[in-house]
């Protein structure tokens, strides 16, 4: 993330991040135990990855939420990856040891143009501040 940073200011490029957590993961824990935890964070890691291009970094952060970092990409542009994302999970039909279960996320959407005081620490901090914005507005959005 600091390489992308430091390019994006010394290019004057875009740069977007967006971090998202899985609403109500405890629950999933406790209803399906800890390997349907873990189940459930690889399928949804699958199903995000499909949206991802080559050159985004995208990662596990810290439990159940995860970050993605966007090269080249506008806040619009990053908003609607957030969407397709939102959506994808939305819809997708997760199954453990053949109960079938369904998933929404939050997330939260920061950019810069390329400003060079800016720093990592910043970046994400802003992104969290968005996806605790759409955890308080009521989970399953995304806010940018």
């Amino acid at each position: 993330m600091d390489r992308e940073l430091a390019r994006s200011a010394r290019h004057q490029r875009p740069l977007a991040i967006i971090l998202f957590d899985i609403d109500w993961f405890k629950k999933i824990n406790d209803e399906l135990g800890h390997l349907g935890g873990d189940f459930t964070l690889r399928e949804l890691a699958g199903c995000v990855k499909q949206t991802v291009r080559r050159e985004d970094l995208f990662a596990r952060y810290g439990g159940e939420e995860f970050a993605l970092v966007l090269v080249e990409t506008s806040q619009e542009g990053a908003t609607e990856v957030a969407e397709r994302i939102r959506e994808s999970v939305e819809k997708h039909p997760f199954r453990f040891e053949e109960k079938p279960f369904s998933l929404t996320i939050s997330l939260g959407v920061a950019f810069t143009p390329g400003d060079s005081s800016l720093t990592a620490a910043g970046l994400l901090r802003q992104a969290d501040d968005k996806l605790y914005q759409a955890k308080r507005a009521g989970r399953n959005r995304v806010v940018s």
